[in-house]
């Protein structure tokens, strides 16, 4: 069995990352882990950006990490908020990915970029504040949201440049289902079998 492939899907906050990825999930047979899985747990305990905070967030997702790598697993799913504006983002991409690379494995990346204007309104879905708690105070969320749009760059500009394994996507007036299929055929990402409704397995 071929080592597990990881894909990065990164893009600004509330642009459908957590989204796209359940749908490439539920295609692909690949975990999801979304960023705020290690993120929420730790708010329980230590204000967001503290050091204890981050040293739990960083550890947890690089133990993660390595033993997915080292997995029988077809591969792993991870959102990530890259601020491109900010090295320690760059470097903690690269920790990530240095379990699967030193193995051979692929390591992916799908970029989405969306309106501002889409993004507040998805800051706001059901399923979105189900899965991450600290953002139901809505207005606080959205202030949030806006300061860092001002604050810092979320999408690339040349950091990809002739880089065959990313992949940019407007997904504005996509669905989430539509994105996955995209990723799927660009990355020729394998597919589970699906059984049909007699029982027999299909593809």
């Amino acid at each position: 069995m071929p080592d597990p492939t990881l894909l990065f899907i990164i893009g600004p906050p509330a642009v459908g990352k957590m989204a796209v990825g359940h749908e490439i999930s539920e295609r692909t047979g690949f975990p999801l882990f979304h960023n705020h899985m290690t993120i929420e747990p730790v708010l329980r305990f230590f204000e967001f950006g503290t050091p204890p905070f981050a040293r739990l967030v960083e550890g947890f997702r690089r133990a993660l990490f390595e033993e997915v790598a080292a997995s029988d697993l077809p591969g792993l799913i991870f959102t990530y908020v890259w601020a491109f504006d900010l090295p320690t983002c760059d470097e903690s991409v690269e920790r990530y990915a240095t379990a699967f690379r030193a193995r051979g494995s692929r390591v992916l990346f799908v970029e989405l970029e969306t309106s501002l204007e889409e993004r507040l309104r998805r800051n706001e879905h059901e399923w979105r504040l189900a899965e991450k708690p600290s953002k139901r105070d809505i207005p606080r969320s959205r202030e949030l949201l806006l300061q860092h749009e001002a604050e810092h760059r979320f999408n690339s500009t040349n950091e990809f440049a002739g880089n065959p394994d990313h992949l940019r996507l407007d997904n504005t007036n996509l669905l989430p289902a539509e994105a996955a299929d995209l990723v799927i055929t660009h990355f020729a990402l394998p597919r589970k079998a699906r059984p049909d409704p007699a029982g027999r397995p299909r593809t």
